[in-house]
């Protein structure tokens, strides 16, 4: 376990392999979830990658902080991150608000970045309306309130019917999570508009969604994907808004096609 310090906030981080023999591959986890989600993903790219892995502002184990959220405020602590270690460049694979934050730093720190994979996100998620109303119920009966509701946006009917252990702990990673940290995340989504910055990633970028996506729909992500020059997108079929835990195998070998590429370009 490592904790980095990133203003006021202490960050959740584990890093494995070595940043100064080997690539580095950052994965940015999703809204109501910690890193644990990208843990069979993750797997298949220990061998050849250093893997950088943490919980977001206010999700898992790292603190929250003081003052609103942004977008912003969670490429700081990214880059706090990647500071701290010492790694100049890397890949960063990020998913739903973890997308956003990997969009935002594309442009922030385009020398930093070897590889973009933005998985289930787009450059804006939903309005300000349904937004508000999310962090009104939340703040009235808690996150167990929306859990149901949650798990039928992130995973296919399929999984919902086969995989009940599974299932019933992936509910518990939500409702688990401060509902402070979560509401301050919904607040950054529903104030984050990327539509302009997408334009302006010059990064070799994948862009992938799951078939069943109920939260960030495969048309939303296309409409991003074909907002990023050069951009390849991705469907991943029988997946839901967490690909990475429905369809591991096949969302790493995307990713792996992307890193190949990079690595055959440089």
């Amino acid at each position: 376990m490592i904790f980095v310090e990133s203003g006021d906030a202490v960050i959740h981080a584990e890093l494995i392999g070595d940043p100064e023999e080997q690539p580095v591959l950052c994965f940015v986890n999703s809204l109501g979830t910690d890193f644990r989600i990208w843990d069979q993903v993750a797997a298949h790219f220990a061998e050849d990658y250093c893997l950088l892995l943490y919980d977001k502002r206010g999700h898992g184990l790292s603190d929250l902080g003081q003052g609103p959220v942004t977008i912003d405020r969670h490429v700081d602590d990214l880059l706090a991150l990647v500071d701290h270690f010492g790694i100049d460049r890397f890949g960063v694979v990020g998913l739903s608000i973890g997308g956003m934050i990997a969009q935002r730093l594309a442009v922030r720190a385009p020398d930093r970045l070897a590889a973009l994979v933005l998985c289930d996100t787009a450059a804006r998620i939903g309005d300000a309306e349904g937004w508000n109303s999310r962090i009104a119920a939340i703040e009235a009966d808690g996150i167990d309130a929306i859990g149901d509701a949650v798990m039928e946006r992130w995973f296919t009917p399929a999984y919902r019917a086969e995989e009940d252990m599974p299932l019933r702990v992936w509910r518990n990673m939500l409702t688990r999570q401060s509902a402070k940290g979560y509401v301050a995340s919904c607040a950054a989504i529903r104030d984050a508009d990327l539509t302009a910055d997408a334009g302006q990633i010059d990064v070799p970028t994948l862009v992938v969604v799951g078939d069943g996506d109920l939260s960030t729909p495969p048309d939303l992500v296309r409409a991003t994907a074909e907002l990023i020059p050069g951009a390849r997108f991705a469907v991943i079929e029988g997946a839901g808004h967490l690909p990475c835990i429905e369809r591991p195998d096949e969302l790493a070998a995307l990713i792996g096609d992307l890193l190949d590429q990079v690595t055959d370009d440089d």
